[in-house]
């Protein structure tokens, strides 16, 4: 049974820990719509898809040439003298049987006429043209194969089989696929609905002069794209600053259009933290504190009758980026109808010395890459600061050192989270 995280109260969380609590947070999916095919790419479908059709529709050519019937022999065809009985071109359909020992000139795509079982390519093909009537000479045509250059209607899919499962996240490929199929519409899973802003006084928006003790608002975009890649609908809220009535109103607004609300900073213990308050005054706090480097600050809980999800991530631009692969990515799963998993993992040696501590889970900024042998190696970016965002442009993956290991040996193996790939 899984435990809710609003029994977890003070206690320090592991990551799988927070990561399975924040699963209860989610009562269930959103619903599902139907839309064009061209506007689906990276939406996950409802239903699985089955194919009504084969593709292809019918046996067809593999290359420029002609068509003829080979006896079963295999290798060893004697005729080389072939009369020529028309031709089939891609998109014409000929019903007409082609006679015995006489073939058709076809191109690539067309649909092999009846009498007809192999394709003997052009360059294969002498064609005189003083002879009545018209007729093309094989060469070697003991290097016939029965069926040769001949794609098999439905060897892509054949009708009745599922071309997608449900839940399936459509790339470029299904896409291609779907459209093979005929299908013009698909259903969807809604799209996450995610209100965000950033909080603090000291927090500046791009393009606005910048106040000696100010920094420029980060977080806010680095979330858009994360959300976005990870197919969600952003309504950014730009920034609040900390005022506790001001931080009240701005989550209640969010809740009532959003299907999830994020946050980052002001969720720590500091004197002018003010997110962690009005959650608990508008809806209900599930848990704050996790055992992860860089990130341990977090505010999870409801907000609102409607009991909409709610994180608050840490304010630091790279613990903001972690915490949300390690746990916004999954809640965004969840809600298209997904199981809750951790992200994606790999093994790799490591090229230097990793520390770590015990009881605490460190995700490192690392580059991945592969020897001579094809062996993956990683290494970190260097400075591990939270607030050093150009590590994290650096990195290709996360090395996550568990809570049980106090760091890494050169050569030994580590976990490592790749950045990239994420649909």
């Amino acid at each position: 049974m899984t435990l809710s995280c609003f029994d977890l109260g003070e206690k320090m969380l592991s990551v799988d820990e927070a990561r399975q609590a924040l699963a209860t947070l989610i009562e269930q999916p959103l619903g599902s719509e139907q839309i064009l095919l061209a506007q689906a790419y990276g939406r996950r479908l409802t239903a699985a898809i089955q194919a009504t059709i084969n593709v292809p529709q019918n046996t067809n050519a593999a290359m420029d040439g002609v068509a003829l019937a080979l006896p079963r022999q295999g290798i060893g065809a004697k005729q080389t003298h072939w009369p020529l009985a028309g031709e089939v071109l891609a998109g014409q359909y000929r019903s007409e049987l082609v006679p015995a020992g006489h073939c058709v000139r076809i191109t690539t795509g067309a649909p092999l006429p009846p009498g007809t079982d192999t394709v003997v390519m052009s360059e294969q093909l002498c064609e005189p043209s003083d002879e009545k009537p018209a007729h093309v000479i094989i060469e070697s045509p003991e290097l016939l194969k029965h069926g040769q250059h001949v794609r098999q209607a439905g060897e892509d899919i054949a009708i009745g089989e599922t071309a997608l499962p449900e839940g399936a996240r459509l790339d470029a490929a299904s896409l291609g696929l779907l459209a093979s199929l005929g299908y013009a519409e698909v259903a969807v899973r809604q799209r996450p609905r995610v209100a965000i802003f950033s909080t603090g006084n000291e927090v500046t928006a791009p393009g606005e002069p910048l106040p000696k003790a100010s920094i420029y608002d980060a977080n806010r975009f680095t979330l858009i794209g994360l959300l976005t890649e990870h197919g969600a609908e952003v309504i950014d809220l730009g920034i609040l600053q900390d005022d506790l009535d001001a931080t009240k109103t701005a989550l209640q607004q969010a809740a009532e259009q959003s299907d999830l609300v994020i946050t980052s900073g002001g969720v720590s213990v500091g004197q002018a933290d003010f997110t962690r308050a009005a959650l608990e005054q508008l809806g209900r706090l599930a848990f704050w504190r996790v055992a992860l480097r860089p990130g341990r600050p977090m505010a999870c809980g409801w907000l609102g009758e409607s009991r909409i999800p709610f994180v608050g991530l840490p304010g630091n631009p790279v613990a903001v980026m972690v915490t949300f692969l390690q746990f916004v990515a999954p809640l965004l799963d969840r809600l298209q109808g997904q199981p809750m998993s951790p992200p994606r993992r790999l093994h790799a040696i490591a090229d230097h010395l990793l520390k770590s501590r015990l009881k605490r889970t460190d995700f490192i900024r690392g580059v991945y890459h592969t020897d001579d042998n094809g062996q993956l190696h990683v290494r970190s970016t260097g400075a591990q600061g939270s607030g050093i965002l150009t590590s994290m442009v650096a990195a290709n993956c996360l090395i996550e050192l568990a809570d049980d290991q106090d760091g890494a040996q050169p050569g030994e193996v580590v976990s490592i989270q790749p950045l990239t790939g994420w649909l």
